[in-house]
């Protein structure tokens, strides 16, 4: 009989504290577990997105292939699309193809912003460009793309690269000296940097 007593004590327990905020509580437990389970469900898709694009990305062949505009199409936000494109455009720019080569930067550009992506584009487009003898573009280039601030020695040696070639010793000059002094005073780069100065 008290065990029997004791039950129905507590179903009118839990029913008081149903009625007294438990409603509440069961559904904030429900919610934050519903997010919960699509947060994992969108995990797992990023990753799988990230390996079908990675696998892609293998299998691109040399100077690209279809396999290049089928990673460009299907996974232009992925990582692995923009490392293929830029591999590819290195061999297209190697094998004289500059226009290729210009047009595969291009899509890094507009596609791809992670800050080292986005630096390492913007740099080898203007030494595209800076062949090309295209000084302006590959200027517009350097001046259009934000970087990191650990990135600009690298712009800014490209940047004194093009102004030397065009005959501009001071603007040369300054660009090299503004990547000397961002760069850490252990860094390699230095010594390439002084000589470029000390040769203007």
């Amino acid at each position: 009989m008290s065990s029997h007593h004791e039950e129905l004590q507590e179903i009118e327990n839990a029913k008081y504290y149903w009625h007294n905020g438990g409603k509440q509580i069961f559904s904030v437990l429900l919610v934050a577990a519903l997010l919960y389970l699509g947060y994992v469900i969108y995990q797992n898709l990023q990753a799988e997105r990230a390996d079908a694009a990675a696998a892609l990305a293998a299998k691109v062949e040399n100077n690209g292939s279809e396999q290049l505009m089928q990673l460009q199409q299907n996974y232009a936000d992925d990582i692995a699309a923009a490392q293929a494109t830029l591999k590819v455009a290195a061999e297209r720019f190697e094998a004289g193809k500059t226009d290729e080569a210009v047009n595969a930067y291009l899509w890094v550009l507009a596609n791809q912003k992670a800050p080292l992506i986005q630096a390492s584009a913007a740099h080898n487009l203007a030494n595209v460009y800076l062949q090309q003898q295209k000084y302006d573009d590959a200027l517009n280039i350097l001046n259009a793309t934000a970087v990191e601030e650990a990135y600009l020695p690298l712009l800014d040696e490209t940047r004194g690269d093009i102004y030397a070639a065009q005959g501009k010793t001071s603007e040369a000059k300054q660009a090299y000296e503004s990547a000397l002094t961002a760069l850490p005073e252990d860094s390699s780069a230095r010594e390439l940097l002084q000589l470029k100065v000390d040769m203007l």
